[in-house]
């Protein structure tokens, strides 16, 4: 065969491949159910399948359009792979919204077969946010009402740590000192048991200028060696955040301090790889980035 002709017959063989690429089956979406107010509203935080085989989540907003300025206060949902939705419960239910309000984060199933998470607003002190656990039929038992001291509107769910027991991440609230967070407090790493004993295992901020960063709007992921990683929004050495290593006893270790070039304001958690390393991304430093941390 000539040169030219194998050339030819290589061009046409990529080309042939290429096509066969770009002419996949295009993947098929299915709406499940379209969200309309009195079943909930706005859901921010993913789904998680339960030991069922049906999907669990949570809405912010929602449910009873009587409550939270005619908004309603956020519901908990199950819908079935068919896409048949039930509110298992629409919060402020109790007066004055102790059972709390407006669930940002979603849920984990935990070893008791019972579901568990976490408001952002509401509750018994000062409408700081609760913990809360929920039976797969809706029966909801508030675990604990957040005060500011202890930490104050978390933003995002639970994980069940191997001891059993559970940890978490509260926006503001814990240390109130410095010029840092308004007065509001910068943040608290928690845990709390399925009885309800909160203990705050970190506050953030107590180093000058916020150097173990501050506002943790993620939440918690258990590694492998035990210990708990996340990310805090904002604070660090460079002021874009950070991303952090916890013990379950509570000693913070902060790993790495965004600048801008790598990276910017991580709003989300991480997840542990099979290789051992972390995975995340940042909101900002640029348009955003992914990132691996060892």
């Amino acid at each position: 065969m000539k040169k030219s002709s194998a050339w030819k017959m290589v061009c046409i063989v990529f080309m042939f491949c290429a096509a066969a690429v770009i002419a996949s089956p295009a993947q098929t979406l299915t709406t499940l159910v379209n969200f309309a107010g009195a079943n909930g509203a706005n859901p921010q935080s993913s789904l998680i399948q339960g030991t069922d085989g049906n999907f669990y989540g949570t809405t912010p907003d929602g449910g009873d359009l009587s409550k939270c300025s005619s908004f309603g206060c956020g519901t908990v949902f199950k819908i079935t792979p068919g896409g048949t939705l039930t509110t298992l419960y629409s919060f402020c239910a109790q007066t004055n919204c102790t059972d709390g309000a407006d669930p940002l984060g979603g849920l984990v199933q935990a070893t008791d077969g019972n579901f568990y998470g976490t408001t952002n607003w509401g509750g018994a002190n000062d409408s700081d946010g609760t913990v809360f656990k929920i039976t797969p039929g809706g029966t909801l038992t508030t675990l604990h009402s957040f005060s500011g001291g202890d930490g104050a509107y978390p933003a995002a769910g639970l994980v069940q740590a191997t001891n059993g027991n559970f940890y978490g991440t509260t926006q503001i609230g814990g240390y109130y000192g410095g010029d840092y967070c308004a007065g509001n407090g910068c943040g608290t790493v928690f845990k709390i048991t399925s009885g309800g004993a909160l203990t705050t295992l970190y506050s953030f901020c107590p180093q000058p200028n916020c150097a173990d960063g501050f506002d943790p709007v993620a939440g918690l992921v258990q590694a492998t060696d035990g210990n708990f990683y996340g990310t805090t929004w904002f604070g660090g050495t460079q002021g874009g955040g950070t991303v952090f290593k916890i013990t379950a006893g509570g000693t913070l270790t902060t790993l790495h301090s965004f600048n801008g070039d790598d990276g910017w304001w991580p709003l989300a958690g991480l997840m542990q790889a099979t290789d051992g390393n972390f995975y995340g991304t940042t909101s900002d430093g640029g348009s955003g980035t992914v990132f691996k941390i060892t």
